[in-house]
């Protein structure tokens, strides 16, 4: 692990295919995290590529959650008063046009909270504000306009950010960080 010293810190890891995502995701709400406590980070692009096509008979907790602020992007306007609108009314998922992100989590609330001064700054602003190291967080913005999507989340104790680092290596998670 990367960063064993600091307890309060966020696990990242990217992931290139959905069913990876989908099995890290999964794993993390069947040990008891809360779908608001992890973070889903990928382009609209990613978004597009990756879960578009859900019906409801093949749709999934993971694609729900990216789907969640689409149909609000065009709410999201500049002004900050605007942006946490949008999030208190799509709940903690938002869609950012200007960025071409879809970002789920306590991070959406955090983009939204920074206003449109904070989205210049753009991922790589949010993810350093979350706790990622600027070259990490950079790793994860060029993955993410790739197509791949981040996740992330604050383990519970030592033994839970141990277990996801073998588990996310285990489903092919890269840029696994702690």
């Amino acid at each position: 692990m990367a960063n064993t010293t600091d307890r309060a810190g966020m696990m990242t890891a990217m992931f290139r295919d959905r069913d990876s995502a989908e099995r890290a995701y999964d794993e993390l709400r069947a040990r008891g995290y809360d779908k608001d406590e992890i973070n889903v980070v990928m382009s609209d692009e990613g978004r597009k590529r990756h879960f578009s096509g859900e019906t409801k008979g093949d749709s999934t907790e993971l694609g729900n959650k990216s789907l969640e602020g689409t149909g609000a992007g065009s709410a999201i306007g500049g002004t900050l008063g605007a942006i946490v609108g949008a999030v208190a009314a799509i709940g903690t998922s938002v869609a950012i046009p200007g960025l071409g992100l879809v970002v789920a989590g306590p991070l959406a609330a955090g983009l939204a909270g920074a206003g449109a001064g904070g989205l210049t700054g753009g991922l790589i602003g949010a993810l350093i504000g979350a706790g990622i190291p600027e070259e990490r967080a950079k790793v994860y913005e060029s993955g993410v306009k790739e197509g791949n999507i981040v996740l992330g989340f604050k383990p519970h104790n030592p033994e839970d950010a141990r277990y996801f680092e073998t588990h996310f290596q285990k489903h092919r998670g890269e840029h696994i960080y702690y």
